[in-house]
């Protein structure tokens, strides 16, 4: 346990969040993704819901601010004009750790294409379909500069 460190944010999970650079993209996934075999760097958490870890995640993780899209989701059935429920729980949590940065749906291919070339994969126990995201890491600046 740490002092202002989610507790759900467990020593494997902690290292790789450290570890991804500026642009470096990781992957939260629901219980049925195909995590293991399309990931680089796997990271279980079994037991858990996507949201909760989300939360947790972008709660010391800083999203890219530097290109014009950095969180991803995936969309129902490939199609991106369609959200269901865990959708737009994904976006109210976005809106709150990352306000201004809008989540952009990815049809199917081309969100399964971004997982496989993520940094890392969360492999959570969610059981809602299409209850995927994708967060591109950004910096923490130093307490003197001004965010562009």
């Amino acid at each position: 346990m740490l002092i202002g460190i989610p507790a759900l944010l467990g020593p494997d999970l902690l290292a790789t969040l450290r570890a991804m650079g500026h642009g470096d993209e990781i992957a939260l996934v629901d219980g049925n993704y195909p995590a293991e075999e399309q990931a680089k760097r796997l990271i279980r958490a079994d037991g858990h819901h996507l949201i909760p870890v989300l939360d947790a995640i972008l709660s010391v993780l800083p999203v890219d601010d530097a290109v014009p899209e950095a969180l991803f989701r995936a969309s129902v059935k490939g199609n991106p004009s369609i959200a269901d429920p865990v959708h737009h729980e994904i976006e109210a949590i976005c809106a709150r750790r990352a306000p201004g940065r809008k989540v952009v749906a990815l049809a199917g291919a081309d969100f399964y294409a971004r997982v496989k070339s993520a940094h890392a994969i969360v492999a959570t126990s969610e059981p809602r379909l299409y209850a995927n995201i994708i967060i591109r890491k950004g910096v923490i600046y130093p307490p003197e500069t001004k965010t562009p």
